[in-house]
């Protein structure tokens, strides 16, 4: 510890400091001071007073807009170097008076970050859901990248396909031969898709999905706060990182769940931020967005080694960054049943374990009508269930599960599916794109189906507003699966417990009866 720390640490009472390349962070009882090194890095330059400033300050408000409980104030440091006091806000507003400035955070617990979380097995995982619509949240509230002046190079073709080639080169050399070949491997996996990518990184970003991001959300980056998680420590020193392609940012996450052997999670995750977003779309881009946060990753690892650094515990990114490049089966699957036959339920376990895009007719239906997904469409006033409406809502499922499967994933479509013609739609969507097709048949018995769609409608905790009259009218009306399609069908009985592993491989295996 040099004698500057030491000297800080006495003036703020610390018990603890954290070096980061960037920064020095000192822990004092419940509060924790942030403050700019006065260095200089290619990406960063905080050697003068004015520069460290405004980067606390960029710290602060960038970072409250996810942790605001966290991210209190931006303080002055008085006296001298050797003998420095906190100062109070609203001192120091001369330059001349502080000698430094420093970010006030509230402390957290050791071990509450969700890497230290994920490792113990101690998340909640439906955690994840919220904190996917927080950041879904943070993505629709924020602005879009400029199409001019400054700012009008962020997150474009050119700078996205630089910085995908800047890592390669950099990578490429601190690898041995095995795992320099490998990484040859990919980045051919790139340059086959480069054309492609380049124009749809062109056409995200005109269509304002480039966006004031938080720039670095790995699970390091994530804190569970009083039940909630949170994410905190957003990139404040480089714009062009922290305006990135939505689904770059919320793909750091999914990436890093999957390089720390979580993939389930990564699939809730994403569950849940596309449900709230609707970004079915952009599909295309999400997995190489990934595999580069994989080998960015990789590669600050190989440059810590290179350095002389210990080795650090933690995920084997290149292997991430591989396995997320493997190729895929794209299929499709759509749920059929009677409201409160459990098909949502199912449909959610079996797309954690078999890594699947889900589509949610309650969801599209009322996004169609620019409503949330847990609106009651009656009390805005709003008749969403007319046959037209149901005819736009099956379009659209149609049309992002056709945008999903040809951007690789399997795909489960979660609907009723009570009407022939409807699974018949899928069924042909299927056998165009030449993907295996099947029906997850999901069926109780009908006290069981009356209880649970009574409870569902009393908690009005799901996007379905099915209630007991509607479930006597699908009763009636039910076209039922015909023999051919139960030669499809993967049947499930919900009245007992459900095997989604087992359910997941014989999906895998086209195979129908009895799960």
């Amino acid at each position: 510890m040099t004698d500057e720390t030491q000297a800080l640490c006495a003036a703020l009472r610390a018990d603890a400091a954290i070096e980061t390349h960037l920064s020095r962070i000192l822990l004092a009882g419940d509060w924790a001071y942030k403050l700019k090194k006065p260095i200089r890095l290619p990406f960063a330059d905080f050697r003068s007073i004015e520069a460290r400033r405004h980067y606390c300050e960029e710290e602060l408000r960038l970072n409250r807009r996810l942790a605001p409980a966290l991210y209190v104030d931006v303080l002055p440091l008085l006296g001298s170097a050797q003998a420095p006091r906190l100062g109070q806000p609203g001192e120091g507003g001369d330059e001349s008076q502080a000698i430094d400035w420093v970010l006030r955070m509230r402390r957290f617990c050791v071990g509450s970050e969700l890497d230290a979380l994920v490792r113990t097995n101690r998340l909640d995982p439906a955690q994840l859901d919220g904190f996917a619509a927080r950041i879904a949240r943070l993505h629709a509230e924020a602005p879009a990248a400029p199409a001019t002046g400054e700012g009008s190079a962020w997150g474009s073709a050119a700078q996205v396909g630089r910085a995908i080639d800047d890592v390669f080169d950099t990578l490429a050399p601190l690898l041995p031969g095995a795992q320099a070949a490998g990484l040859q491997v990919m980045r051919a996996w790139f340059g086959a898709r480069r054309g492609r990518l380049a124009q749809r990184w062109a056409e995200r970003r005109a269509g304002g999905h480039v966006r004031e991001g938080h720039g670095d959300l790995h699970l390091g980056n994530v804190v569970c706060l009083d039940g909630t998680l949170t994410a905190f420590d957003c990139i404040e020193f480089s714009p062009a990182l922290r305006w990135t392609d939505t689904l770059a940012d919320a793909g750091f996450f999914t990436m890093d769940l999957h390089a720390h052997g979580r993939s389930g999670l990564a699939w809730r995750f994403l569950d849940a931020y596309l449900a709230a977003t609707g970004d079915y779309e952009g599909l295309d881009v999400l997995r190489p967005y990934e595999v580069y946060r994989a080998l960015v990753r990789a590669m600050a690892a190989q440059l810590r080694a290179a350095q002389g650094a210990a080795p650090q515990p933690g995920p084997d990114y290149l292997a991430c960054a591989e396995a997320l490049a493997a190729p895929r089966q794209p299929r499709l699957l759509i749920t059929h049943g009677l409201s409160g036959s459990g098909k949502s339920t199912v449909a959610a376990r079996l797309l954690a374990a078999a890594g699947a895009v889900r589509l949610r007719s309650d969801v599209e239906r009322k996004r169609l009508h620019g409503l949330p997904a847990l609106a009651d469409s009656a009390a805005h006033g709003v008749d969403i269930y007319t046959p037209e409406a149901t005819a736009r809502t099956f379009a659209r499922l149609g049309e992002w599960a056709r945008a999903a499967l040809q951007a690789g994933y399997p795909v489960i479509v979660d609907a009723a599916f009570l009407r022939r013609a409807e699974r018949d739609a899928f069924h042909a969507l299927a056998r165009a794109l030449g993907v295996p097709y099947a029906i997850l048949h999901c069926h109780a018995d009908p006290d069981r189906l009356r209880e649970r769609v009574a409870r569902r409608r009393a908690q009005g905790a799901d996007p379905s507003e099915a209630d007991l009259p509607v479930l006597a009218r699908q009763q009636d009306t039910a076209e039922p699966l015909a023999p051919e399609e139960r030669a499809l069908a993967l049947d499930v009985d919900t009245g007992t417990e459900v095997d989604v592993d087992a359910l997941h491989r014989r999906w895998l295996a086209g195979t129908g009866g009895v799960a």
